[in-house]
């Protein structure tokens, strides 16, 4: 193990406003975190560790993150971190007269944590919605889809994991089908019936996806999204204060009449499946959990894959959506409209949506000669 005699696992500045059993519970959390941090933290599969002044800077500045969940967020004490706190606390420092390379460091701090979280205790993966960046530039929304790429993805959501209709295949065809779903859903082969292969053709990823890409769903709405967020009359989702991501207000998202009508196709079949008994969710796993990042970002590359988008060198998470959504929103409507479809309280998060995109810039520089 590391030496990390000289981390202080606990500053002074939270010790002394700890009450003795919430302190011996931070001092063990954090201490476990550092060991962590110094030892396999860096690269965990390959047991690679920081530094003992990574660390140590790690510590104070994630010391500062609780802080501010405590006074700010939470009522008092808690250990219960999620990736709502982390998004918080980067809106918070957002607007902090704060050198960029601090806003960057704090950063790096945090998904540290958060990293650690994820590793030891299987939490939600973090994919921050601000990024920063030591360069002095303002922070910038991530990698993003461009108008072609929504279109592509469109149309591999309605193509993902779909199989030739029953009646369009031969004996022969059918069963050589059979095998692939009885693989797919973990079924004898002599137990596949006609049903498996409109189940195979679900309308649960057009509409899982279509949604995302009209209402630029966070990872953590796609987890709570439940069926009275759909109005199917008025073509709109609506997210309820207490299911919003940041519980600030009421929202509502509008969608297009193609995505409404995959909605209300896939609640149809929805009710058919045994796995939604009894469940408020729109959308459950195979397994029948939520979604979450990770589950996301793994639909998100698969996306990419049928569509036929590379995502080498570029950061293909769920978020690319969201924030394909803020940057054709801001080039087509304006940031007003941006701020309400994607649901932010604080328009300066809008803000980072208006810059134009590389290919506007380079369309400006032939017309400039």
């Amino acid at each position: 193990m590391s030496d990390n005699h000289e981390i202080n696992a606990v500053p002074d500045k939270t010790k002394s406003r700890l009450e003795d059993r919430q302190h011996t519970d931070y001092q063990a959390y954090m201490q476990q975190m550092v060991d962590w941090l110094l030892n396999i933290g860096k690269n965990p599969d390959k047991a690679q560790g920081y530094s003992n002044y990574t660390v140590k800077t790690a510590v104070y500045q994630i010391d500062k993150f609780h802080r501010f969940i405590w006074d700010q967020v939470e009522d008092g004490y808690t250990l219960q971190i999620t990736t709502d706190h982390a998004d918080q606390f980067m809106q918070h420092i957002a607007v902090k007269d704060w050198q960029q390379s601090y806003k960057a460091s704090l950063q790096k701090s945090v998904k540290r944590e958060m990293k650690y979280r994820r590793h030891r205790r299987g939490t939600q993966q973090w994919d921050p919605e601000i990024s920063y960046y030591d360069s002095g530039s303002t922070h910038q929304p991530r990698d993003f889809l461009s108008k072609q790429e929504r279109i592509q993805i469109r149309e591999a959501a309605l193509n993902y994991r779909s199989i030739p209709s029953y009646s369009n295949l031969t004996a022969q065809e059918r069963d050589k089908w059979k095998a692939h779903l009885a693989q797919r859903f973990e079924l004898p082969k002599t137990q596949v019936e006609r049903k498996h292969w409109e189940q195979a053709n679900s309308y649960k990823f057009p509409s899982l996806v279509w949604t995302s890409l009209d209402a630029g769903l966070r990872p953590i709405e796609v987890e709570r999204a439940v069926t009275d967020w759909i109005d199917l009359e008025n073509n709109v989702l609506r997210i309820p204060k207490k299911d919003s991501s940041k519980n600030t207000n009421n929202w509502v998202a509008a969608l297009t009449d193609r995505t409404t009508t995959a909605l209300e196709k896939w609640l149809e079949e929805r009710s058919q499946h045994e796995k939604y008994d009894d469940r408020d969710e729109i959308w459950l796993t195979r397994r029948g959990n939520p979604y979450n990042s990770n589950s996301l970002s793994y639909l998100m590359k698969n996306l990419c894959d049928e569509a036929g988008i590379s995502y080498e060198n570029r950061d293909m998470t769920w978020y690319t959506i969201r924030h394909s959504v803020g940057t054709q929103m801001t080039r087509e409507e304006g940031l007003a409209a941006t701020q309400t479809q994607l649901r932010h309280e604080d328009e300066r998060t809008t803000m980072r949506y208006d810059q134009a995109p590389v290919e506007d810039r380079r369309d400006a520089l032939d017309r400039m000669g």
